[in-house]
């Protein structure tokens, strides 16, 4: 199920360019009109040119602008229930559809959100990195942690604890050299924000994976990886986000392994030979 355009817009609005973000107000703003718009109808509002609208909509996940176009006329989401768009009277194949496709949503759009370039230095750094730390609060704790599991089986040298005063120390510790994976939805957290700015006075490099781009821990960073989700009140941060936010990390484990090679290789096969080990 594609997600409705208007709630792609909300969601990635505080993540767009400026430019895109006159195209994303000038939509939102004619959700009345939406299905007599036309790219042509846009470009001439917003003062941009049709191509320029075009890479818009692609940026934000769909793959034409007729795609986005139908997406418009979908229903939204009524602010009203607990769970967003699940209603009362959805049966069981139905609410889980509805998470299914959420998740997808918010895959298809952390996606998009990222560049190659954006990965490739997040690799770079990585692996000519001294120490990596994995650093996150609250449910941002089980991605660092997940990083962490899959880090341990490349030649990385990386730390990690779900204590908050533990993660305060290993920031203290850190040097120039070092790289810090940040993590927090919301980028705004107070305790995450303590620890970044505790990297940044280190000289440490900071990644930051957020959904808000232009955050406090945003700003921190040296580099960022937006992740998205639905915005679907309750269980928006407790599931797509964290989704999205894992596979960020799912991804960055692949790129380190592959490009390290025999190495990572060597250490897996070391691992799981110990790990045999304790299974009769």
């Amino acid at each position: 199920m594609v997600q409705s355009g208007f709630m792609r817009l909300r969601t990635l609005h505080d993540q767009l360019s400026k430019s895109d973000q006159k195209i994303a107000d000038y939509v939102l703003s004619q959700a009345d009109g939406a299905r007599t718009l036309t790219i042509q109808t846009i470009a001439d509002n917003v003062g941009l040119s049709t191509a320029t609208v075009s890479r818009f909509v692609k940026r934000i996940g769909f793959n034409s602008f007729r795609e986005f176009s139908l997406s418009l006329t979908m229903p939204t989401q009524s602010s009203d229930t607990f769970f967003g768009e699940i209603e009362s009277q959805d049966g069981t194949t139905e609410i889980v559809h509805k998470v299914f496709s959420g998740a997808r949503n918010a895959l298809d759009a952390t996606y998009s959100l990222i560049s190659e370039e954006t990965w490739q230095t997040a690799l770079e750094w990585l692996i000519t990195g001294n120490k990596i730390g994995l650093f996150g609060i609250g449910g941002s704790a089980i991605v660092a942690l997940d990083g962490y599991h899959k880090l341990l089986r490349t030649p990385l040298d990386v730390e990690q604890h779900p204590d908050y005063d533990v993660q305060l120390m290993q920031a203290v510790r850190m040097k120039k050299g070092d790289v810090g994976i940040v993590i927090s939805h919301s980028g705004r957290n107070h305790d995450t924000l303590k620890i970044a700015r505790q990297l940044k006075q280190n000289n440490v490099k900071i990644i930051a994976i957020t959904a808000h781009v232009h955050s406090e821990l945003a700003k921190l960073a040296d580099l960022v990886m937006a992740s998205s989700a639905e915005e679907v009140n309750m269980r928006s941060e407790s599931m797509s986000s964290l989704l999205a936010q894992i596979t960020i990390m799912d991804s960055l484990f692949t790129l380190v392994g592959v490009k390290m090679g025999d190495k990572t290789l060597s250490i897996v096969d070391n691992m799981r030979e110990a790990i045999e080990g304790t299974r009769e």
